[in-house]
């Protein structure tokens, strides 16, 4: 007679420290690492030079394309930073830190946020950058955001003042809507998001028209009209448009037949109703393609498939490689980073592509994630935005993080540590007025290596 085997006890049957009390908790953290603590910024005496860490980067990219992200990162200080997030991670080695950990974007400077259509295409304000989540200290992701608003906020022609009180404000934003999330129950947070409806509220009416024209844009922004801007039809097939080195058309039959692998690996990762819905597409066409600063040189196809009735379908398939987080505190690469890509998305969007998945190409060993490629998504124009709209934009921004983090940490411990002041705001205001000075420095080492020869630029 077999018997009955006993469960052990698992982590579910734990309990769960009172709202009051980890909120204490939080508060008792200042000891150790006051909020004060996190204002400022000295380069450490080991500092890596800046160009020689981004040549180190590059190291596994495709060599050809290499010349492009020095170039698109040479554009402005911006640019820079948006493409150094290694450099910033190096860096925060050396700053105060807490251990309030949450899943971090990595790179959540401000134009990593951006509206997409939800599965019930309502048109949905959230983080869509997710090549560098990775478990951390949430005020990682704060440090990066509030670097990134100064940086813009000059290029911008905002004066100190003004930039400084964009910031506070932005942050101020985070500690009130961390301070909400903490209130409600864990269900109610997960099901929480940010329609674009709860934006245009905050808007006044010239803002809120143009924004709602834009909106329209980003939501007819679709697979039918990519087919129709990316594609031509030869022979009754439709081929993809090449506008080199952005787009690029790679024949060759072992090419296709590892990306015809890279696919099946693409639909075992799935869930069984979407892989139900990927069998019903056939491979058509696809072109290496270029995208976003950081990116440039990492591995990138765009793929076209056509389902039974002649509906496209576009995916991007982009390499994965470890987090700049991690890599930065010397943690060995572990597990799929593919995988890693998704789940962090998963965990940190409300609502997420239907089609995230991942896959390997084991030709050459590299880890990728896949999602669609036009599926009503959209960033805005920072560059284009007035003063107030880029203090709304930014609010938004901040709202969407605290989100994300009260989602993937404790909610109660962090709202307790930020306290009701904005005493963490100022801190971290200062650091981002300091950070956005190194930034400068380093985009200015970058724009003479290039001057100089010592680096190829296109």
């Amino acid at each position: 007679m077999a018997t009955k085997r006993t469960r052990k006890s698992t982590a579910f049957q734990d309990p769960i420290a009172p709202p009051a009390q980890r909120r204490a908790d939080g508060k008792a953290r200042r000891a150790a690492v006051p909020r004060t603590s996190h204002a400022g910024w000295e380069p450490a005496d080991d500092r890596p030079d800046p160009v020689e860490l981004l040549v180190e980067s590059n190291r596994t990219r495709q060599p050809d394309l290499v010349p492009l992200r020095y170039s698109r990162m040479a554009a402005s200080p911006f640019a820079f930073l948006r493409g150094s997030a290694l450099a910033m991670a190096v860096d925060l080695r050396h700053v105060p830190r807490t251990d309030l950990l949450v899943t971090t974007c990595g790179d959540a400077h401000i134009a990593n946020f951006g509206v997409f259509a939800s599965p019930e295409r309502r048109m949905v304000f959230d983080l869509n950058d997710f090549d560098e989540v990775c478990r951390g200290p949430f005020e990682w992701d704060v440090k990066r955001f509030a670097a990134s608003i100064v940086v813009a906020g000059r290029e911008r022609g905002l004066d100190a003042a003004g930039t400084r009180r964009a910031v506070v404000e932005a942050l101020d934003t985070y500690r009130f809507r961390m301070e909400g999330y903490a209130e409600m129950s864990r269900l109610d947070l997960f099901y929480a998001r940010l329609d674009t409806d709860d934006w245009l509220v905050h808007l006044g009416d010239d803002a809120r028209q143009r924004t709602e024209s834009w909106l329209r844009h980003a939501r007819a922004k679709n697979h039918l009209k990519a087919l129709n801007k990316l594609t031509t039809l030869i022979d009754g097939r439709w081929q993809i448009v090449e506008d080199p080195p952005l787009v690029q058309r790679v024949d060759g039959p072992t090419l296709h037949e590892r990306l015809s692998e890279v696919l099946v690996g693409y639909h075992a990762s799935l869930p069984a109703d979407r892989q139900a819905l990927f069998e019903q597409y056939r491979f058509v066409d696809f072109a290496r393609k270029v995208v976003g600063v950081g990116s440039v040189g990492t591995r990138c196809w765009m793929v076209l498939l056509q389902g039974p009735n002649g509906g496209p379908l576009f995916l991007q398939v982009k390499e994965a490689n470890q987090a700049s987080a991690e890599r930065a505190l010397g943690i060995r690469p572990r597990g799929h980073q593919g995988r890693r890509v998704v789940e962090g998305q998963r965990a940190l969007q409300a609502v997420s592509d239907v089609l995230l998945g991942w896959t390997t190409d084991t030709v050459d060993d590299t880890d990728y994630f896949i999602r669609q490629l036009w599926d009503a998504k959209g960033s805005f124009d920072i560059s284009e935005m007035r003063p107030a709209g880029f203090r709304a934009y930014l609010r938004m921004c901040a709202w969407a993080l605290a989100r994300a983090h009260a989602r993937t940490g404790d909610a109660n411990t962090i709202a307790g540590y930020l306290g009701s002041a904005d005493t963490f705001s100022a801190a971290v205001a200062g650091f981002a007025e300091a950070y956005a000075d190194q930034t400068v420095r380093d985009h200015a080492a970058l724009v003479a290596a290039l001057a100089d020869g010592r680096l190829p630029s296109v």
